[in-house]
């Protein structure tokens, strides 16, 4: 089955990992949720993980299509990797300047990149789903 060609344009993938990165900036500018009754320890580690496994594979989509007709896998990790542990980084930056907030956890961070790392590795995987194959 063919993907639609929307989904080989370079651009469509960019404006969704520019939508994900205004919603991880709009998260990230609020208070925590209060806590009331039991809790799973440490879930915010899992969603960290589960958010930055979609972003890495939003932005893996876009610089893929970008690079269509050459494909360097180490190239495209290294340029991934950079980025989502970039925008990592700043997300526990930001966190740290908003009240009601704690920020800078080196844990939280540690979840982004290796939700990135999972969300690249999947997108290998499937990227044939972009290619329209």
């Amino acid at each position: 089955m063919k993907s639609p060609a929307l989904f080989r344009r370079a651009d469509l993938w960019l404006i969704l990992f520019f939508a994900w990165f205004g919603t991880l900036w709009h998260l990230s500018s609020g208070p925590v949720e209060v806590k009331t009754g039991w809790e799973i320890p440490h879930f915010d580690k899992v969603c960290h993980f589960g958010y930055f496994f979609g972003g890495a594979g939003l932005l893996s989509a876009c610089l893929y299509r970008l690079g269509h007709r050459n494909h360097d896998w180490a190239k495209l990790l290294a340029i991934v990797m950079l980025i989502m542990t970039s925008v990592g980084a700043l997300d526990e930056w930001h966190q740290s300047w908003v009240p009601a907030r704690s920020g800078n956890d080196a844990l939280d961070l540690c979840a982004d990149v290796l939700g990135s790392l999972a969300g690249f590795w999947v997108f290998r995987r499937m990227h044939r789903w972009v290619d329209g194959s």
